[in-house]
């Protein structure tokens, strides 16, 4: 368990429930937080964003989700890519990359948690769970 003490982040005798290692996606899960005072959920938090809570409890996503926001990025890159932010079921936001056309990802889309790792930057990957139904003219 971690303690907050000032700015400084101390690490205390106990479990970890609450703290995120940087395993947080082992491919086919998400790990998030609940807190446990006022049952909000979070992502990779020291404190719940609502109550500040510290007794936070870990748990293990279903891995489906709906893009909130997609951009698609050119900078630092070898070729484009996209970045997106995922509303998971449970109620949390993470940032990740949905795989598929650059132009065929848009807000509202349903998405999975994939098998496959950005082995650069350690975000989640997402796959579209749906072809989008859309008139393309």
């Amino acid at each position: 368990m971690y303690h907050l003490s000032g700015s400084a982040v101390q690490r205390v005798s106990g479990g970890t429930a609450g703290l995120l290692d940087r395993a947080h996606v082992d491919g086919d899960a998400i790990l998030f937080q609940r807190c446990t005072w006022c049952g909000t959920s979070m992502y990779h938090r020291l404190l719940c964003p609502v109550c500040q809570g510290s007794d936070l409890r870990t748990e293990r996503s279903e891995g489906t989700g709906t893009v909130r926001h997609s951009t698609v990025v050119h900078r630092n890159t070898p070729s484009a890519r996209n970045v997106s932010l995922v509303e998971m079921a449970e109620g949390f936001v993470v940032r990740g990359r949905v795989m598929g056309p650059l132009i065929g990802i848009h807000s509202g889309d349903r998405v999975r948690l994939s098998t496959v790792k950005d082995p650069v930057r350690g975000e989640p990957v997402f796959q579209l769970l749906d072809e989008p139904y859309r008139a393309w003219h």
